[in-house]
């Protein structure tokens, strides 16, 4: 007899005075009301408000329970892993969860049927699982439902079809939770005791730190070589066509690679080569145009649109999914009640559903035009290891455009839906034609070139922004002569590589095969919280003194050719695909782990034997402590440097340091002497404010300029690369 069947016997059997005692105690404890419920179907989600959306949606035949997350999980207080007994984790309830287990049992042994619906990946599946153990039910019974979309029929079609546990995808997740617990509490005793306490490091997070800590490495030891630019002015005969051209070659050597100059090293070639171009005719030697199609934009899975939100509307990576999450769970749109506005958002697939595809070709065809329709409906498939059970991320009814439920949504959510509303509909649109302009001429032995771009049919530009780098450039004849008009030269030295923004770091993470969708958000929140990285002003990562070196010692000690080389890539990569081929049945879990385990042991006994690490002093700043006399010290943390007292953690005083941006407060700087000073809000975003507050309340998060507007005699501010009055929105160049 299954666990499913004995609990249904349960239910049907006669119970004694003593158990009728027993259950009416259970429920007074926990304030649960069992009357009329013998009937109904108990569904557990993970998260409250799911549970919310899902009581509009089914009704009075159905509880709608959460367990908050996992209900049980690995103690935090020990390793918890029996590594001598084929790595047997130890699983205890999640702490305050006992009042929650007694509730979810009670609810369960009563009701007709328990359907577990925490989220459709992994970390879902495991959750489920451990449900199912707690409560009793066989993982192989059809308990299982996954919500792949919270909208009315979405869930009514699940609740009528539910699946098996999949055991695959919960061993890949014990495995994975096994592997970082080995990592994570082997390695932290280590870095206690060789660098300083309360450190930390982790399978995905240490390459990461690698990745930022390599980049930086590479900064710092770049060396700039100098370089000039040429741009030649010139025209038609009947000046009615102008040309900004580029010198392009020299002898027939090509000058530039990469945007960067090779030959042109120094003042005089510049001067040579304009000397050459004066003397000379400037003579067309071709001109080319070719039309290019653009290629709609796949639809967004987890990391793009990450990217993009950040790129985009300037979410962190974490804001993004917290906000998707909100979408997916449900929103109260009058008229429609409560629903999902989108689908499950940790997913890696870029399929998209028949029904989804038809809505957005209904809506172009209706809203913009048969020529912005494709002849048929465009599918995308993603490479390597994506997960087709689920679909890109898509609203789960085009009908409703951002536009029309502005009123329901908070601004941050208004904003993502409309970037993943935009997308999905621009997917399934024609592609745009852009030509491609190249002006080929010579003066001498210098050759000239000028690019130009013209946005010939617009396509799926209509609803997701095209970005030209090319501008408009008049024809010319193979042939003719143009008339020299002026020759501008600029020196330039190369630039060392960028750093990583927070969306860059998990495309690289993405495209190298580390990490997955449920993981790209916390990698950089980790690596903030250990103090191993600051994000600067131009909201780059920028690894601490500590992170790097936290990253030299782990690059010591566990970056060898085998199972320990927690900070290489293409391990770390091996590693997920290892898991991926957990989950497809082809490798056993415990054989992962045990390979792994093998060789990380033996490297974890050799960095126990290793010196000790001598971090770098903190640089006084020259005064003491106002609360308890010891030095005060430059510190830094997750939103850069900071002041701070050397007597932490005795002493927690702490202030910002005023970093003047070089003029007067457009307030008060007149008459109270004002200066602007760069600051910083909780949440560590860059904003300026007058070094005189509170008795002046400047604010501004653009950086002023110090020039009045032309237009409105309004304080100019820096916005990107524009100058941008705030008041009257007049621009000009940076």
């Amino acid at each position: 007899m299954t666990a499913a069947k004995k609990t249904a016997a349960k239910k049907t059997k006669p119970a004694s005075k003593t158990a009728s005692k027993k259950t009416a105690s259970a429920s007074k404890k926990s304030s649960i009301n069992l009357s009329n419920v013998n009937d109904k179907t108990l569904i557990i989600v993970e998260s409250p408000t799911k549970a919310k959306s899902l009581s509009k949606m089914l009704g009075t035949n159905y509880i709608i329970r959460s367990s908050i997350g996992h209900i049980r999980d690995l103690p935090k207080s020990r390793m918890a892993v029996d590594i001598e007994n084929n790595f047997k984790p130890e699983y205890i309830l999640v702490k305050g969860k006992a009042a929650l287990k007694n509730e979810l049992s009670e609810l369960s042994r009563h009701t007709k049927k328990t359907l577990l619906a925490s989220d459709p990946d992994r970390e879902g599946e495991a959750i489920a699982w451990h449900l199912a153990d707690l409560l009793e039910i066989d993982p192989h019974d059809k308990c299982r439902v996954r919500f792949y979309e919270i909208t009315p029929n979405a869930v009514k079609d699940a609740v009528k079809k539910p699946e098996e546990i999949d055991v695959r995808k919960v061993d890949a997740q014990q495995a994975r939770r096994i592997l970082d617990r080995l990592v994570g509490y082997s390695l932290s005793p280590v870095l206690w005791k060789k660098i300083r306490f309360g450190l930390s490091a982790g399978r995905v997070q240490s390459v990461a730190l690698a990745l930022i800590c390599m980049r930086e490495r590479e900064i710092l030891s770049f060396k700039p070589e100098e370089y000039w630019t040429i741009a030649i002015g010139a025209a038609s005969k009947d000046n009615k066509r102008e040309y900004m051209l580029r010198a392009h070659t020299l002898d027939g050597k090509n000058l530039f690679k990469e945007g960067k100059s090779l030959l042109i090293k120094d003042e005089a070639i510049a001067d040579k080569i304009i000397n050459e171009v004066k003397k000379n005719k400037i003579t067309v030697t071709a001109f080319n145009v070719r039309e290019t199609f653009r290629k709609a934009p796949q639809p967004f899975r987890t990391s793009t649109l990450q990217q993009e939100a950040s790129r985009r509307i300037g979410f962190a990576p974490r804001r993004t999914m917290r906000t998707a999450q909100e979408l997916f769970e449900g929103i109260t749109i009058p008229g429609k009640g409560t629903v999902g506005l989108i689908t499950y958002m940790r997913t890696d697939s870029l399929r998209l559903a028949d029904d989804a595809i038809n809505s957005c070709r209904d809506y172009i065809k209706s809203n913009l035009g048969n020529k912005y329709l494709p002849k048929s409906g465009i599918t995308y498939s993603a490479s390597g290891r994506s997960q087709d059970a689920h679909e890109a991320i898509r609203p789960t009814d085009i009908a409703l455009s951002p536009e029309s439920i502005k009123s329901s949504l908070s601004a941050d959510q208004f904003k993502l839906y409309d970037i993943i509303w935009r997308r999905t509909v621009a997917c399934q649109m024609a592609p745009a034609i852009v030509a491609n302009s190249t002006l080929e001429a010579r003066s001498g032995s210098v050759g000239l070139r000028q690019l130009g771009e013209v946005l010939i049919f617009e396509g799926y530009g209509k609803i997701w922004p095209l970005e030209l780098k090319g501008e408009r450039m008049e024809n010319a004849e193979s042939g003719e002569e143009l008339i020299f008009k002026s020759a501008e030269k600029e020196q330039k030295f190369t630039r060392p590589p960028a750093r990583y923004s927070e969306a860059m770091l998990i495309k690289t993470l993405e495209e190298d095969g580390v990490g997955r969708p449920s993981t790209y958000a916390s990698i950089v929140d980790t690596l903030y919280d250990r103090n191993y990285v600051k994000i600067n002003e131009e909201k780059r990562l920028e690894p601490t003194s500590l992170g790097l070196t936290v990253d030299d010692f782990l690059r010591q000690y566990f970056n060898n050719a085998n199972y320990s080389s927690i900070v290489d890539v293409g391990f770390t990569a091996e590693m997920e695909k290892n898991l991926d081929e957990v989950e497809e049945d082809r490798r056993k879990w415990l054989d992962v782990v045990s390979e792994f385990w093998k060789d990380f042991s033996k490297t974890v006994e050799e960095a126990q034997n290793a010196e000790r690490v001598k971090l770098p002093e903190a640089e006084p700043i020259g005064e003491d402590c106002a609360n308890c006399g010891k030095p005060l010290v430059l510190k830094n943390g997750r939103f850069g440097d900071f002041i701070g007292c050397s007597g932490y953690p005795d002493c927690k005083y702490t202030r910002p340091i005023l970093e003047k941006a070089g003029i007067k407060c457009p307030k008060c700087g007149e008459t109270d002497d004002g200066d602007v000073v760069k600051r910083r809000s909780r949440s560590g975003k860059v904003f300026y404010g007058c070094s005189k507050y509170p008795n002046c309340d400047y604010v501004s998060w653009n950086k002023p300029v110090g020039e009045k507007c032309p237009e409105c005699e309004t304080d100019m501010e820096r916005k990107g690369k524009m100058i941008v009055c705030p008041q009257c929105g007049h621009k000009t160049d940076g």
